[in-house]
């Protein structure tokens, strides 16, 4: 999944996010979901979120974990 519909992104879930000073560059950070900032149900350069470290950006993808 590609993290632009709010409903895909769950708290807790493992992310790689895009961080503001990697826009440019694409660079991605990995990290679990603390918080969603994004209100609207979509979003087209993704769903910003918080994740549990306190690093804030929009999710670019989404993994599937085993249960």
């Amino acid at each position: 999944m590609n993290g632009q519909k709010r409903s895909d992104v769950k708290i807790g879930a493992l992310v790689d996010i895009v961080l503001k000073a990697d826009q440019r560059t694409g660079k991605l950070t990995q990290g679990r979901v603390g918080r969603l900032l994004t209100k609207s149900p979509n979003h087209p350069h993704g769903i910003k979120v918080m994740l549990t470290d306190g690093q804030v950006g929009r999710v670019a993808k989404i993994y599937e974990e085993e249960k």
